[in-house]
């Protein structure tokens, strides 16, 4: 790869030089954050963005913000997905395949963290139903729209060394509940996904991969108490520090777009760079390895398709 990144490269950064004109690429969670952010970055540079959100009117005022100062070529159109609603999410994804307009991107970036328990409208635990269901659902309804050489890009977290995925109880039925425990099971979730979803695509010319954004401070931390940022932190002597806004989105930003698609496809990505395999779980950087596992994420695949009533298979 010509250019080299890192942890302080920005989106701005990445996509130096890129033109995406003619791309066509929906982002979710397209009403705050690195989702903004990305929304932003990418019509910058003249992609055709599609905005998912829950709350339109907060997506609009959120993009509108963001592109206010900011040269764009590229155009946006907000569609209504709440990934908490498999009615949602299946009403959002059937009136883009009937719309029948092709995808080069589609980065799933919307999210929750560390929250209550509570449960999803289908009676899922917040944070799995959310992060993963929702979008398991979601992405395989538009799968049809994916074109040959485009990608899927989901965003993980370094917080799936909390947690593997938990099969037998996804919804804390028997588990005593714990914010980052769930927020782990949701996070490594969202990996397996991509290695699924690159092996079952990847025959078409279609690549996934997950990514961890790195720490930034955005409205996905509303739920961090101070007890609960200390357990996000290393053990032992550390150099961390928050990312900003743009720094956090370029990894997606970097997968999507511009790191070679074999070498990010059925892979986890962080700080603009292929992860290596970390198993010692007080470790923040690196992914473990049960989160690439292609035995645990059919598995993953097979439980999902059980909890939300719904076969995808691709011949």
């Amino acid at each position: 790869m010509a250019t080299s990144f890192g942890a302080e490269s920005t989106t701005d950064d990445v996509l130096q030089g890129v033109d995406l004109t003619g791309k066509r690429i929906l982002v979710t969670g397209a009403s705050a954050g690195l989702g903004v952010e990305t929304v932003r970055a990418l019509m910058a540079h003249g992609a055709t963005v599609v905005g998912a959100a829950r709350d339109l009117d907060k997506a609009r005022r959120a993009t509108t913000a963001a592109l206010g100062g900011s040269p764009k070529r590229g155009s946006l159109e907000l569609v209504e997905l709440d990934l908490a609603s498999l009615a949602s999410v299946r009403k959002c994804a059937d009136a883009l395949v009937a719309a029948g307009k092709p995808f080069d991107v589609v980065i799933a970036n919307a999210g929750v963290m560390a929250c209550p328990f509570g449960k999803t409208s289908d009676g899922f635990e917040t944070q799995f139903g959310t992060n993963h269901l929702g979008h398991f659902v979601f992405v395989n309804r538009i799968a049809a729209l994916l074109k040959s050489g485009s990608r899927v890009v989901n965003l993980s977290s370094a917080g799936h060394r909390f947690a593997d995925v938990d099969l037998d109880d996804p919804n804390f039925e028997r588990t005593q509940y714990h914010p980052f425990v769930a927020y782990g099971r949701s996070k490594t979730a969202n990996i397996l996904f991509s290695v699924g979803l690159d092996r079952r695509l990847g025959k078409r010319g279609v690549r996934a991969a997950a990514v961890h954004p790195g720490g930034i401070q955005t409205e996905l931390g509303r739920h961090l108490t101070p007890e609960l940022i200390a357990q996000l932190m290393p053990a032992g002597p550390t150099s961390f520090k928050f990312k900003t806004i743009p720094q956090g989105a370029a990894t997606q930003v970097w997968t999507a777009v511009v790191a070679p698609a074999a070498h990010v496809g059925g892979r986890y990505c962080e700080d603009c760079h292929v992860a290596e395999l970390v198993n010692d779980p007080n470790i923040r950087q690196g992914v473990r390895g049960y989160a690439l596992d292609p035995v645990r994420a059919d598995a993953l695949w097979a439980k999902s398709e059980q909890l939300v009533g719904e076969r995808f298979s691709y011949a």
